[in-house]
């Protein structure tokens, strides 16, 4: 597990999939702004090297929603520093809120969004880095 300067567990853990230039994203619990700061210095490494991401994929039973409000603004900035560069979000949850989460990314990033259910990661993370999966 990642951890932070605070010394206490991250609360998303990430890796990346250079193959596909996909990161994967496993959220557990409420989000604090050091996940984000963590979670932006693997994405701006890989894109000061690259074109951009191919894909970020987020896995989690639900969302946890926010520790803060600075939880939120780190996530804010996050996105709004961050959808540039991204290609594809997958979105892996069997939460009801993907949908209006679908709707919602439809006027905020330039990435091409779907939902897949929480046990499609393998298919989530091909999609994500450019390859052709079909919907269960």
């Amino acid at each position: 597990m990642l951890e932070n300067s605070t010394n206490l567990p991250a609360r998303i853990s990430h890796r990346l999939v250079p193959e596909s230039g996909v990161i994967v994203v496993e959220i557990k619990d409420a989000l604090r702004p050091s996940d984000f700061a963590a979670l932006a210095t693997t994405a701006d490494q890989w894109i000061s090297t690259h074109a951009g991401l191919n894909g970020l994929v987020i896995h989690a039973h639900h969302f946890p929603g926010w520790e803060s409000l600075r939880g939120v603004i780190s996530h804010v900035r996050f996105v709004r520093d961050h959808h540039r560069d991204v290609k594809r979000i997958a979105l892996v949850t069997d939460s009801r809120l993907a949908s209006l989460t679908l709707t919602l990314a439809d006027h905020f990033v330039r990435a091409e969004v779907k939902v897949f259910g929480y046990e499609e990661l393998t298919a989530a993370t091909a999609w994500a880095g450019g390859g052709a999966v079909s919907s269960a």
